[in-house]
This record gives structure tokens, C-alpha cells and sequence, in this order.
């Protein structure tokens, strides 16, 4: 499973620093989707529902730029000097200078965003927080796998393996290992996992490969707790909240990470966000399924419109 190539763009960020982000479809379309990856990926995991939205976009007679960032220390984008600063905060902060040049290059009239699991805690930060910070409010917002709680186990689970740094003799060794550590992904062929895996490894000079992230994001965990990852949720249900966008949460129907009386919560409060499970998939769907396309499809580029 291949897909055409997106262009590779660079903006400045703090302390110097160059922040990645990949662009499909039409560089001047008013209508923005962003779509933030989790917390050991790149924006490449989008390339399948990326040609996907562009594809819809074209078929309703309208245009759509999809823009995926690779978040600081993953990718393309450059480490952050302070391994401590890894944090969603920054996260946001990085993608401001994003969105700005987006908007200098064409007003953004419409501004969607797709966030799995960490990507979808900045989309929360981002959807519930300061308007004026934004070139136009984010009006659909796709939470994949992921809410203002994320459940202690899961962390611990998380935190096992995240700064790890495993070399391999090929990129098929790398890509069967990531199967195993990311079972929680779902049922891929073949094909389909190699190219997911594929943007996630990075060959050393030597010629084999390793993960193509920074192992120091692991150290902004150290001293994590039970109580603070509370704090933390009570924080995001106020930020959720405030979230006027509309919401469509997706979750894996085996995620250890966002659980169903979490996800119900979300439908009863705030944005009042719409629910689609998947079953035989845990943390996280990885949007490449038709059926898992089609629920972001219908959500963001309904069927009888037409995209700006």
C-alpha cells in the first residue's frame, strides 16, 4: 500500500529549532485539516486518511490542505533542548507558528483538526483554549482513542517502552517489532504495517535502523504519579469543556487507554462529542480501515457537501 508523497515543509520554532510538517491536497484551500500524531510517531501514521480526505474533497467538486506535523523530537522535526519540555504545552506552542504561516499563505476558513491519543490532547488544548491564539476556531474536532482521562495503566504501560532504542539489522526486523510492542493497533496486512512502520524508523550510518524519535522524551516522565495524572484529567475535562467544536470520539473497543465510561462522560458533558467504537482494536485505530475512513470522511466532508 503506497500513496503520493506529501510535501515536506520546515517553520521555526523556539531555541532555535526547525518543527516538520507534511502537506497534501491544494496548499491554498481555505478548508485546514491538521492531524497530530501520538507520542513515539510522525505525521506520516496520516498518509492513508490523508490521500483519503483529499480524494473526498475532489469527488464533492472542492479543494482541502491536510497538513501533519511531526511533533518536536519525532521525524523530521528537531529535539528540544530541555528533555523535560516534552510536554503537550510545547506541543501546542510549536504548532502557533504552524498555523500562522498556514494563514499567510491562504486564509483558513475552516480548521479541522484530527489528534491520535497525545495529538488528540492537543487538539482538546487547543479547541478549548484561547480563540484569538488561532487564525480561525477549530470547528471539527476528531479525538481518536483518547479523552481528558487517560487511565494510570495505560500510562504505566506507555512509559515501559517509550525511550527505549533497539537497533535492527532491516527495516522488516524494526516493522515486526513495532507489531508486537503496537498490538493495540488492530489487524494490518502485511503490506499496510511496513508501510505505516516504515516513516517510524530511521537508518543509522552503519545501515541498520532504529526509532526515528528522541529517547529523551521518556525522561519527561520520570516522577510521573497516580495523583498527578488526576490533576492532569481534572484540568482536561475543564478545557474540554469549553470546547464549542463539534466532537466525534473513535475508540478502540479494547483500549486500555480511553474506556467506555470515559467516552460516555464525553458524550454527557461539553461538546456533547458523538461516539464510533471499533472493535478488535485497541489504543489506537490507526485510520487505514475503510470502516474506520469512513466515520473521519462522513464527520468531516459529509456526503451532499461540498468543501470549500
Amino acid at each position: 500500500m503506497t500513496f503520493p508523497e506529501p510535501v515536506l515543509h520546515y517553520v521555526a520554532a523556539g531555541q532555535n529549532r526547525r518543527l516538520a510538517w507534511w502537506q497534501w491536497g491544494t496548499p491554498d484551500a481555505p478548508h485546514l485539516v491538521v492531524c497530530a500524531h501520538g507520542l513515539t510517531r510522525q505525521g506520516r501514521d496520516f498518509d492513508a486518511i490523508a490521500a483519503a480526505l483529499v480524494a473526498r474533497a475532489q469527488a464533492q467538486g472542492g479543494a482541502i490542505r491536510v497538513v501533519c506535523p511531526d511533533v518536536a523530537g519525532r521525524g523530521e522535526s528537531d529535539p528540544l533542548p530541555n528533555p523535560r519540555a516534552y510536554q503537550p504545552l510545547t506541543y501546542v506552542a510549536d504548532m502557533l507558528p504552524v498555523l500562522a504561516d498556514l494563514q499567510r499563505c491562504a486564509p483558513i476558513e475552516a480548521f479541522d483538526w484530527i489528534g491520535t491519543s497525545m495529538g488528540g490532547i492537543m487538539g482538546i488544548l487547543i479547541a478549548g483554549g484561547p480563540l484569538d491564539l488561532l487564525p480561525a476556531p477549530v470547528r471539527r474536532l476528531v479525538l481518536n482513542d483518547v479523552g481528558p482521562v487517560v487511565e494510570w495503566a495505560a500510562w504505566q504501560r506507555i512509559m515501559a517502552y517509550v525511550g527505549e532504542t533497539p537497533i535492527w539489522a532491516t527495516a522488516e526486523e524494526g516493522a515486526a517489532a513495532l507489531r508486537v510492542s503496537h498490538v493495540g493497533f488492530g489487524p494490518h496486512t502485511d503490506a499496510a504495517w511496513l508501510e505505516l512502520s516504515r516513516h517510524c524508523l530511521r537508518q543509522t550510518p552503519d545501515g541498520r535502523w532504529r526509532l526515528d524519535y528522541d529517547p529523551a522524551i521518556a525522561q519527561a516522565f520520570n516522577g510521573a504519579t497516580r495523583e498527578g495524572n488526576d490533576k492532569a484529567a481534572a484540568t482536561l475535562w475543564q478545557i474540554y469543556d469549553r470546547i464549542t467544536a463539534q466532537v466525534l470520539l473513535i475508540r478502540g473497543g479494547d483500549s486500555d487507554l480511553l474506556t467506555r465510561a470515559t467516552a460516555q462522560a464525553m458524550t454527557a458533558r461539553g461538546p456533547k462529542a458523538q461516539v464510533v467504537e471499533f472493535a478488535g482494536v485497541g489504543h489506537a485505530p490507526t485510520l487505514i480501515a475503510p470502516d474506520q475512513q469512513r466515520v473521519v470522511l462522513d464527520f468531516l466532508l459529509p456526503d451532499g457537501t461540498t468543501a470549500l
